[in-house]
């Protein structure tokens, strides 16, 4: 699963202004799972993660190469949940290393979409997450219970590890938090954006495309990210005489 390296590789380039702390995963970590979605009332918040006017990211992306994903660890640019004073900027991203995938192209899709459907059955207690797929960003209330029992991103990062590795075919997890000022989260956003495009462009080419790469308006995209257009010829191949023309 090459399709997502360029963009790690954007990720960490943006990131590479900073210098993160870092803690490997151990279960033992992980905060209190409520088991369902928890509402914090703005009276009882500290802060917002992330909050309206502020820069916020979140997006996952895969990779089988354990040359940019080879351990299980939480990574935090910025002050931890108990050192921030309000409002701030927030993104969350996480990049996972999976096994090779054996199975046909529509099994692997299948696969992917439930690895990542995984971070909306994560219910850290006293830490109310807010998603907004269609403009990739994610802010967090976050109680002031929370804060006094000790919260922090060791702890959240663990707990979304741990749902991550539920599935046999993750093989490491990264949780990347950025709560720091300065960094480019219209750019993070950008590479939220290819990387859903990449998995839409995954679901059509299973559905059945245009075999005219002139008349296919997902051309940007295939010709843009290693490894999409060998895909589609090869779903095209298995078509009945489906040849893929230039």
């Amino acid at each position: 699963m090459e399709l997502f390296n360029s963009l790690i590789k954007d990720t960490k380039a943006l990131l590479g202004k900073g210098v993160p702390k870092a803690w490997d995963y151990a279960e033992r970590d992980c905060w209190t799972d409520i088991g369902s979605s928890e509402l914090v009332l703005q009276k009882d918040a500290a802060y917002e993660l992330g909050a309206a006017g502020r820069g916020s990211a979140n997006y996952v992306l895969f990779t089988s190469g354990a040359e940019l994903v080879d351990r299980d660890q939480v990574l935090l640019y910025g002050p931890d949940l108990k050192d921030i004073k309000g409002d701030c900027d927030f993104a969350r991203i996480v990049l996972l290393r999976v096994g090779v995938l054996d199975d046909d192209d529509e099994q692997v899709y299948r696969i992917l979409k439930d690895i990542e459907f995984a971070k909306y059955h994560v219910y850290p207690e006293g830490y109310m997450v807010r998603m907004s797929p269609e403009s990739y960003r994610e802010q967090v209330r976050v109680s002031r219970k929370a804060l006094k029992k000790g919260v922090s991103f060791r702890a959240i990062g663990a707990s979304y590890i741990k749902a991550y590795k539920k599935d046999p075919n993750v093989l490491n997890a990264t949780v990347v938090f950025v709560t720091a000022p300065g960094f480019d989260f219209e750019a993070m956003k950008q590479t939220a954006k290819k990387a859903n495009d990449i998995t839409n462009t995954l679901t059509h080419i299973l559905e059945g495309l245009p075999t005219d790469c002139s008349v296919c308006a997902l051309k940007g995209i295939c010709d843009e990210v290693e490894g999409m257009k060998e895909l589609h010829f090869g779903v095209g191949d298995k078509g009945a005489d489906k040849g893929h023309r230039h």
